[in-house]
């Protein structure tokens, strides 16, 4: 049984430290076939659009609810994530008491 385990551990770590070639592939023929690459731009353009109305109907709901301070870095911050501003307790808080997921720094997934 040593053996063996010495053995699948070795096996377990190259494919970890060398993972296959597959994706890179995939990525070639989406990037080399004008269809697909077309029909792979339309996809990125339904995501970052959906990202977007969701930061911006974030920000209409903090700032309909009276919620203090300025709430235009969730519309000016661009990409999958965002900085709240939040603070540690008020994540903690947000957590516990209202089972929303965000990271104690105030980093909150904006892709729902």
């Amino acid at each position: 049984m040593v053996n063996f385990k010495s053995q699948l551990t070795l096996i377990i770590r190259a494919m970890y430290s060398n993972p296959p070639a597959h994706g890179a592939r995939i990525v070639d023929t989406v990037l080399s076939n004008p269809e697909l690459y077309q029909e792979w731009r339309e996809c990125i353009k339904i995501m970052s659009s959906r990202i977007i109305d969701m930061r911006a109907a974030l920000r209409k709901k903090i700032e309909e609810l009276g919620t203090p301070g300025s709430w235009s870095h969730i519309t000016t911050q661009i990409g999958m994530f965002s900085y709240t501003g939040l603070t540690e307790e008020m994540c903690l808080f947000l957590q516990k008491e209202k089972s929303l997921y965000l990271l104690k720094s105030g980093r909150i997934s904006m892709c729902g």
